[in-house]
């Protein structure tokens, strides 16, 4: 027997110690925006009003596990396990970390955006760079076909000679183009040198899988866009990556920029993207969040209606009966449902001196 105990305990020991190629999606951690805001330039005559009860955002973990862990959260049905292929596609860790942080400053960007808009605030909204950030197979994709010759992280600087600064120019350039045409696309490396990066690839351009008639280079471009804005607007959110947190972060701005509470009493955390003409989009892990939001002790839940009704079916039953999980399909439904739930009506921003 005590041989035996020694045995389990060294294989624990091992087993803790050792890294296989699985990774988690666990319930992560649930913030209040409000302390996370910050106004700068341009912002003197802006009025803020400090609130209490702010909403919150909500992360997912997501990390290498051991092989304890992988046999904990083998047994646990709130951790989602998943193979490299499965976590990362074809892109390494390190592309999807750097296109994590970017999707989260895009997310930041626009919620700015449509929270001062919604004000009546004069904003604007510009097209960045464009990133690829997924590439796109066919079945049995040619060798000359985007998803072989390029690579999430690339930037795309031109299209058959025409110079490709942001993607509403880079689809005027596309006009007119057929699927199986060739066209010289230029790239550079995101973040790097484009002396040393840029290089010349010749792709061979594919019909969308949504819409035959449509031609495409065969990418996911990133969200790079920026808005010009009266003032200077900060949301810190340190290494978290990822656009899930645009309807918590636009209904914070929202609530901290006019009188009242748009939250109410209750405890409510807010999960999805937002899109500019403020529709909210569906966002990854949705039932660890739901378990994590539970655990933070929030009591209204608004999360994408767009998610399918199996995932929001999941995410009830994990989360119980003591969080009312609320899904919405606009900024405009997440404000109808706050005042349902006891939230104050938003109010115009007050009159600059």
């Amino acid at each position: 027997m005590l041989t035996l105990s020694w045995l389990v305990l060294i294989a624990i020991i091992v087993a803790g110690a050792t890294t296989i190629e699985r990774w988690e999606t666990a319930p992560g951690s649930v913030d209040a925006v409000a302390p996370r805001l910050g106004f700068g330039t341009g912002a003197t005559d802006v009025t803020r009003y400090r609130t209490g009860n702010s909403v919150r955002f909500v992360t997912a973990y997501g990390s290498q596990l051991t092989a304890l862990e992988g046999f904990v959260g083998w047994v646990d049905d709130d951790i989602a396990i998943e193979t490299k292929l499965e976590r990362f596609g074809d892109r390494s860790p390190v592309e999807q970390r750097r296109l994590g942080f970017q999707a989260m400053v895009g997310a930041k960007q626009i919620a700015e955006y449509v929270a001062l808009k919604r004000l009546g605030y004069d904003v604007s909204l510009n097209y960045g760079s464009v990133v690829v950030e997924q590439v796109i197979c066919e079945e049995k994709p040619a060798v000359d076909s985007a998803c072989k010759r390029l690579n999430p992280g690339d930037v795309i600087e031109s299209l058959a000679g025409t110079p490709t600064p942001a993607l509403d120019v880079l689809v005027k350039a596309m006009e007119g183009r057929k699927a199986g045409d060739v066209v010289e696309i230029v790239v550079n490396t995101l973040n790097s040198n484009p002396n040393e990066t840029r290089r010349t690839e010749k792709v061979r351009l594919i019909a969308s899988p949504d819409d035959a008639t449509r031609t495409i280079i065969g990418i996911v471009p990133a969200d790079t866009r920026t808005v010009d804005v009266p003032f200077e607007v900060d949301i810190s959110t340190d290494s978290i990556g990822g656009p899930s947190a645009g309807l918590a972060f636009a209904l914070a701005l929202l609530d901290e920029l006019t009188p009242g509470n748009l939250m109410g009493k209750a405890a409510v955390a807010a999960t999805g993207t937002i899109a500019e003409d403020g529709t909210v989009g569906a966002i990854g892990a949705l039932r660890q969040k739901a378990v994590a939001v539970e655990r933070s002790g929030a009591e209204v839940f608004l999360v994408p209606q767009s998610q399918t009704p199996d995932e929001i079916a999941s995410a009830r039953a994990a989360a119980g009966s003591g969080l009312t999980i609320v899904p919405v399909g606009t900024l405009d439904e997440a404000l109808d449902a706050l005042a349902k739930y006891g939230g104050g009506k938003l109010a115009p921003p007050p009159p600059s001196n």
